[in-house]
């Protein structure tokens, strides 16, 4: 029955709208010319759009380097044009999202500062977490491969994934086998003490004034509390790794080639 109904509903309908007038005609002539108007402008926009898009991804990429090309030396270790290549991509990518333009003279010497100094810094925290004898195991890497591969429907959508990211099993598990020692040794080694409740106070102050100035509802600072912890402890802990890195720099052997 319910096939049978959409044609004569849809037939209803079509008597109804002719009954209605020529006014309602020549409106609804106006409502496809503005529709067909609107609909060129939007696909014309997004034609644009992607032009623009493209652009800047081809100046993008001239900013790459060599993938076999040695960027920097730290300790006799080298640093390929690959490593360089995908933390440049993510440093240009954050860069975008704080309306940041990396394709000007000044924007892509910040960019390739922080990719150099970001991969010498992660460069001698994984020496030190070797000397210190932090290692990753067959399982520790399996079950993060695993929890990567949860979002993703089958293995060929994650392995789509993984080729817009540049990248192929190979080179992840190697980013894993990698990342495991690095994040025992921060979470070990670097230490930080707890946020204070005036700490918390003080942040929350912040955090409400600017709400109101921006007309927004400001949440109870109980309802806040666990979350500005977290995050001034994380902060902490940043800051303090960046000193730590300074510390294993002043002892470092650093040579960069770009």
């Amino acid at each position: 029955m319910k096939k049978l109904l959409y044609p004569i509903i849809i037939g209803l309908l079509a008597v109804v709208l002719t009954a209605c007038g020529s006014n309602d005609e020549a409106d609804k002539k106006n409502d496809e010319k503005e529709t067909k108007t609107t609909e060129k402008e939007t696909a014309k926009a997004t034609e644009e759009q992607q032009k623009q898009m493209e652009e800047m991804q081809k100046k993008l990429d001239k900013q790459k380097v060599d993938e076999k090309k040695t960027v920097a030396i730290v300790n006799d270790e080298k640093i390929s044009g690959a490593e360089y290549n995908t933390v440049l991509s993510t440093t240009q990518m954050q860069m975008q999202q704080l309306g940041q333009d990396p394709t000007t003279k000044e924007g892509a010497k910040q960019i390739k500062e922080q990719t150099l100094n970001s991969l010498v810094g992660q460069k001698l925290l994984l020496q030190a977490a070797d000397k210190k004898g932090y290692t990753a195991s067959k399982a520790e890497i399996e079950k993060q491969l695993a929890e990567i591969k949860k979002p993703y429907e089958s293995e060929e959508k994650f392995k789509e994934a993984l080729k817009q990211a540049g990248l192929n099993s190979e080179t992840l598990n190697a980013q894993i086998a990698e990342n495991i020692p690095y994040t025992k040794y921060v979470e070990k080694e670097i230490k930080v003490e707890e946020a204070t409740d005036e700490e918390i106070q003080k942040y929350y102050d912040q955090v409400a004034e600017q709400a109101k100035t921006s007309g927004q509802k400001v949440q109870k600072l109980e309802e806040m509390k666990p979350q500005i912890k977290k995050q001034l402890e994380q902060q902490k802990k940043q800051e303090k790794l960046v000193k730590h890195v300074e510390e294993l720099q002043k002892n470092a052997k650093v040579d960069i080639k770009i």
